[in-house]
């Protein structure tokens, strides 16, 4: 059973999260630039096993698609037909940078510290995948 990795997409940074092989626990990856996120994602997967990328499904609050889903889209369509051993699936990210910002805080971290942006994309993408492996359980 490959791993999970879940992608919190930002037109500037992009969240990066994955499961250990059992997919129990999802851990925050890295955060890279958007625009070498194919690039990256490329040498990820040619190095470790992951059968299923889970996308960050960007929503508004009444559950239409938010501006950034006509970035969203068209990046799950070329990971379906770069990747087609890999299940891609999209995942609710409502409320994710802000559960973030909360986590953050009540972790302890310093206030500098939360003013990291990369930091709160890489949390966001954990969160989304955390959530998108209860919800299939």
């Amino acid at each position: 059973m490959g791993r999970i990795l879940a992608i919190d997409y930002g037109t500037k940074r992009t969240g990066i999260a994955v499961s250990d092989p059992l997919r129990l626990i999802a851990g925050g990856l890295e955060t890279v630039e958007t625009k070498g996120l194919e690039a990256w994602l490329a040498k990820y997967f040619a190095a470790e096993d992951v059968t299923t990328i889970v996308v960050g499904k960007p929503t508004q609050m009444d559950g239409t698609p938010s501006e950034t889903w006509r970035f969203v889209e068209p990046l799950a369509a070329r990971l379906r037909r770069a990747y087609p051993d890999k299940e891609v699936v999209f995942h609710d990210e409502r409320f994710t940078s802000m559960l973030a910002h909360r986590t953050m805080l009540e972790s302890g971290i310093g206030r500098m510290a939360r003013r990291n942006k990369a930091l709160v994309d890489k949390i966001s993408a954990t969160i989304i995948l955390q959530s998108y492996m209860e919800f299939n359980k």
